[in-house]
């Protein structure tokens, strides 16, 4: 396994698991067979109602803590100041762990400021090993570095084939945030599983196009969490590391881009208007 070094650090494996629109039931099974393929970077959220499955595999698996990298999010209802706290205590119980490796602020709306305080607070009491966001734009990235005693260690933003990010990613590298891609299959839109350049390219290298597209992140030192809920499919994504792609192969893939998402923007009034509607199952 590959690693990259946070601007703090800490070492976060280049590739890992995530479990997104896993539904709970099937989650402690996916992350079983996910550790046992070799995945020590487990990603999830308070959002995906599947904390608690991933905990159970976790235990279950009785791999030192001190080799998995667990990564959870912060969801909207429970931005600011006192109910990050509290949100942060239930996901970690949930989680059945007595510290996180990675935080992040789901969403860059609400009272962003305020999370990030505790959070920051969180992070110099030893309970959080590295915090960050997820889905900011380069601006709202910079406002928050700029003004905050820390500067996020990771922004997690939809990244693939079509939508490459490259101007944010430059943007982070002046700031040292490393960029992680969610959506790194783009969840097979815009038929990225049989496009022929992907495909071509798999050909060459005896390799599945998926692989070809983690191999390309991971050059790129993008951070990626591939989901499956099929452990074939767990060994195949982790099997990236003894090919490369040339120079000339990269160069044709950053053609694939078309500077949008294939999901939202959250720039979109509406979309932060849906946003704002979720709520997320508490206890």
């Amino acid at each position: 396994m590959r690693y990259v070094t946070l601007n703090n650090g800490v070492e976060m494996p280049i590739l890992g698991f995530g479990v997104y629109q896993i539904p709970p039931e099937q989650t402690e099974r996916a992350v079983t067979d996910a550790l046992a393929a070799g995945y020590r970077l487990l990603d999830t959220a308070a959002a995906y109602g599947n904390e608690e499955a991933v905990g159970r595999a976790i235990k279950a698996a009785g791999i030192p803590r001190d080799e998995l990298f667990v990564t959870t999010k912060l969801w909207l209802q429970d931005a600011g100041e006192e109910k990050t706290k509290r949100a942060f205590d239930t996901s970690l119980r949930k989680l059945g762990l007595d510290h996180l490796d990675l935080y992040l602020i789901h969403q860059p709306f609400n009272d962003v400021y305020g999370s990030w305080r505790a959070m920051e607070r969180l992070h110099r009491e030893g309970a959080i090993r590295a915090i960050g966001v997820a889905n900011f734009h380069p601006d709202r990235l910079v406002d928050l570095a700029s003004f905050n005693e820390v500067t996020p260690a990771v922004n997690q933003i939809e990244t693939h084939p079509f939508f490459q990010r490259t101007a944010d990613q430059e943007v982070m590298r002046e700031h040292g945030v490393q960029l992680q891609s969610w959506g790194g299959f783009a969840e097979g839109r815009g038929n990225l599983f049989t496009n022929p350049l992907l495909s071509e390219i798999a050909e060459k290298h005896g390799k599945s196009v998926a692989q070809v597209v983690l191999r390309w992140l991971t050059q790129r030192d993008v951070v990626a969490i591939p989901k499956s809920v099929r452990a074939d499919r767990m060994t195949e994504n982790i099997d990236i590391f003894d090919f490369e792609l040339t120079d000339d192969q990269m160069s044709a893939v950053a053609t694939l881009d078309t500077g949008s998402s294939l999901f939202f923007d959250h720039r979109d009034p509406e979309v932060v208007t849906r946003f704002a509607g979720f709520r997320r199952d508490t206890d």
